[in-house]
Parts: C-alpha cells; sequence; structure tokens
C-alpha cells in the first residue's frame, strides 16, 4: 500500500466513525474538511471503498432517503450506496489512531492525522505533535548549514526564497510548541469537529494542507451507484 492510499483509507474510516455516508458525501467531506486531498477523484475513492469493504472493514448498504427511494425508478438508477464502519473497521481505524511512528508526523500525514486529534488520546497527541516539532527542526538546522555555505553563491532572489522557507519552518515549530504547551497543562482546544483541518502555508515543503504555522490554533457529482 502507497502512503497516500493509507491516508486516504484512514481518512475514510474516520469520517465512517462519525456517521454512514454514500460516496459523492464522503467525497465532499475529504475535499472541504481535508484539504489535503482536495486533488483526488472518484476514480481513487471508489477503489479505496472496495478495498476496505473487502476488507470487512466497511458494509455496502442501499441509500434509504426519501430522495433516493424516488430517484432510483424514475431514471432506472440504483440507489446510491451507503457506506457503513462495521466493529472491525472501528477497531482497525482506533489502532490506527494510536500510531505514533514517523508516519503519523511526515508532511505527507500529519495534516489527517491532526484533524481526528479531537478522537484521540492526549498522550498520543503529544507524541505525534513532539514528533513532527522535532522533524522540522531537523529540517530546520539543515536549511540554515546549507544557507550558510552557500549564501555567498546565491542571488538575492533565491536567498530570499530560501529565507521564506526557514521562516515557514521557523513558524510552524512556534505553533507546535503552542500546542505541546496546551496538552501539557491538559488544556483540550477548541474548535471545528474532526475533519475540519486549517490551512498552512506549504512553502516549508509539506504537501497538502496542513494547519497554518503561527495561527492561533485555539480559534480556529456524479451519481453514487456501485461500481
Amino acid at each position: 500500500m502507497s502512503r497516500r492510499s493509507g491516508i486516504l483509507e484512514f481518512a475514510v474510516l474516520g469520517l465512517l466513525r462519525e456517521s454512514p455516508m454514500h460516496g459523492y458525501e464522503l467525497r465532499k467531506r475529504l475535499n472541504t474538511s481535508l484539504g489535503v486531498f482536495r486533488a483526488f477523484s472518484y476514480g481513487t475513492l471508489y477503489p479505496c471503498l472496495k478495498t476496505l469493504v473487502a476488507n470487512g472493514w466497511l458494509i455496502e448498504e442501499p441509500g434509504n432517503t426519501t430522495e433516493d427511494a424516488l430517484a432510483a425508478p424514475l431514471t432506472g438508477r440504483r440507489a446510491k450506496i451507503v457506506y457503513r464502519l462495521t466493529a472491525d473497521g472501528k477497531e482497525h481505524f482506533e489502532q490506527l489512531l494510536s500510531q505514533t511512528g514517523p508516519d503519523a508526523y511526515e508532511d505527507e500525514t500529519f495534516a489527517a492525522r491532526f484533524a481526528f486529534f479531537g478522537q484521540t488520546s492526549r498522550d498520543v497527541r503529544m507524541r505525534v505533535l513532539e514528533g513532527r516539532r522535532s522533524r522540522l527542526e531537523e529540517r530546520l538546522e539543515k536549511m540554515r548549514a546549507s544557507l550558510t555555505r552557500t549564501r555567498e553563491r546565491l542571488d538575492d532572489y533565491t536567498l530570499e526564497l530560501q529565507r521564506h522557507g526557514m521562516e515557514s519552518v521557523e513558524r510552524e515549530v512556534r505553533w507546535l510548541n503552542e500546542l505541546i504547551e496546551s496538552e501539557r497543562a491538559g488544556r483540550d482546544l477548541k474548535g471545528p469537529a474532526s475533519g475540519a483541518t486549517p490551512r498552512q502555508d506549504t512553502t516549508s515543503g509539506a504537501s497538502g494542507d496542513l494547519p497554518r504555522p503561527g495561527d492561533n490554533p485555539r480559534t480556529g457529482s456524479p451519481d453514487d451507484t456501485a461500481t
């Protein structure tokens, strides 16, 4: 499994833990609430859903809304399929939530993990945040060393771009410091529901829409027939 497909499976399980959804609604939530998935397509989502069903983590149910019931006979199309998390799927998602290794705080995965911090235990949140901060501090040290070595060979614009990248990483480190301090003090953040991820300046090299470093963390259609 690729890292990106693993992130998508994690996010789908997390959203379906909140409530059952059909494919279009899932895609909308992934696009609007988890910006890291803004560019993905139905061609990516449905194979993921089929894999989760095959693993026994989801089940497919026919749509039972009045709109679905009326539309199906009139259009000749089958009702939209609703995906529901199984008990095994919930257990698997909870296992994923408890993981604190490098995959939890890399650029490609941190946004999705952070989006579900409301469902994550405090000790796990702390380890993920500290891991992310450590990774960025290592990156910042390398950036500073590289800038020192190459400063004399760079033109003004390239130099300014490198400085901007360093400032972006520094802002995220400060933001992480604030979050870690809040966690240590036993304060839970009050904000949007899980799945709502703040934006981030991506010039630090992170891919996807991570929470914006430096922001105050306290404020913060195709038809879905079976395929």
